[in-house]
């Protein structure tokens, strides 16, 4: 079952980064974070006035929750930052890069958690599985070539160092959601870790962005933004429930969700118009070749 909801959590990431390509065209960066967050937690607001209020709403559903302590909280807390960072990274990155460029980059994250998983959670993966890896690196090296004809240099491009940042700490929060899902229940940390997020954002825009709002990028609105909300929750969704089996392993769950790359770079072709298109297919070749055999030697 934990392998469906990777599948499943990985398609709808696709449509989030198409989303998320489309409303920050021409568009204000931290605004569009901070309406991402508010509409993430409005999706998952009831859950938490049903837990908080003892309210019985959701009771018999995958929705039903509890009130968490305070410890409960701070791990929550926690998980907020180290995704928000990563988001923040990678929001600037895509904004200013072709998505079948950021895409790719993305769908190497999991060898980061492979490390992890292995370091910390003593995760081993047998040939099959392994051959997967060595693909998806491959395919990164690869990327690497095709991008030049773009005038996208890998060594000294900020908006690709940009990307990598936002890949390293989403592999760190990768890791940190192995950890605290073995502790916590899924719909409660989704429901404040959005509701953390929107506070957080909050901050940072009426600090960074809305005094210089009239000197920097404007913001325009987009009904693309509240579909970046929409999929990033049901993909989250699909993840957490996911990580709760105890027979789930991180570091192929991480693997299947960058296998996202499929319908972003379908999106960056058809709805975008990106150039290119031949060698980054065969880029994209090889890490579907390397989600076969994921998938494979985890069956």
């Amino acid at each position: 079952m934990w392998l469906t909801l990777a599948f499943a959590s990985a398609a709808l990431l696709g449509l989030y980064d198409a989303a998320k390509k489309k409303a920050l065209t021409e568009n204000a960066v931290l605004p569009v974070l901070l309406l991402n967050t508010f509409f993430s937690t409005l999706i998952f607001l009831p859950t938490i006035l049903a837990a908080e209020c003892g309210w019985r709403w959701f009771d018999g559903t995958v929705l039903a929750s509890e009130p968490g302590t305070c410890s409960a909280h701070a791990l929550v807390l926690l998980k907020s930052v180290i995704v928000l960072t990563s988001w923040v990274f990678g929001y600037f990155g895509i904004k200013h890069l072709p998505i079948t460029i950021v895409g790719p980059i993305n769908a190497t994250r999991p060898v980061m958690v492979l490390i992890g998983a292995m370091l910390v959670f003593s995760e081993r993966l047998n040939a099959c599985q392994w051959i997967g890896v060595g693909l998806a690196l491959l395919s990164l090296f690869m990327l690497s070539r095709s991008s030049r004809r773009e005038g996208v240099d890998f060594a000294h491009n900020i908006w690709i160092v940009f990307v990598a940042l936002s890949a390293v700490t989403g592999a760190i929060s990768g890791l940190y959601d192995k950890y605290i899902m073995t502790r916590l229940d899924p719909v409660f940390v989704q429901a404040w870790y959005n509701l953390y997020q929107f506070a957080i954002m909050s901050v940072l825009v009426a600090i960074l962005w809305w005094p210089r709002r009239r000197t920097t990028t404007p913001f325009h609105w987009s009904w693309a933004i509240p579909l970046i909300s929409i999929f990033l929750s049901l993909a989250d969704f699909a993840y957490l429930m996911a990580l709760s089996d105890s027979d789930a392993m991180i570091s192929v769950v991480s693997m299947i969700r960058r296998g996202s790359v499929v319908v972003s770079f379908l999106c960056g072709a058809v709805l975008f118009h990106e150039r290119n298109l031949r060698s980054k297919a065969v880029d994209l070749a090889f890490i579907l070749l390397g989600m076969l055999f994921l998938w494979l030697g985890s069956r």
